[in-house]
């Protein structure tokens, strides 16, 4: 993998990438890698209906985790500051 560093220009189709809400994450891991399968919860209560599925690597997951647990301790504390954090 190249320097975490590196510029990348990323692109994004608003009409055909929607931001999904989820209510619940089911997550599943072997040797090979982890599968997270992303739900909403529809009419009842026992209702849950899988919006996407995202796969990774083991590695990737580790480094995902990682970032994840940095972003919102960076966002919890832009919470209690009040001041806005540039990344």
């Amino acid at each position: 993998m190249k320097d975490d560093k590196e510029k990348r220009q990323v692109s994004l189709n608003a009409d055909t990438t929607p931001i999904l809400y989820t209510d619940n994450v089911n997550m599943i891991a072997n040797t090979d890698g982890v599968v997270l399968n992303v739900m909403q919860r529809v009419g009842s209560r026992n209702q849950l209906r899988i919006v996407a599925r995202v796969g990774m690597s083991r590695e990737h997951a580790k480094k995902f985790v990682e970032k994840l647990g940095q972003l919102l301790l960076k966002s919890q504390g832009q919470l209690v500051t009040g001041k806005k954090i540039v990344n």
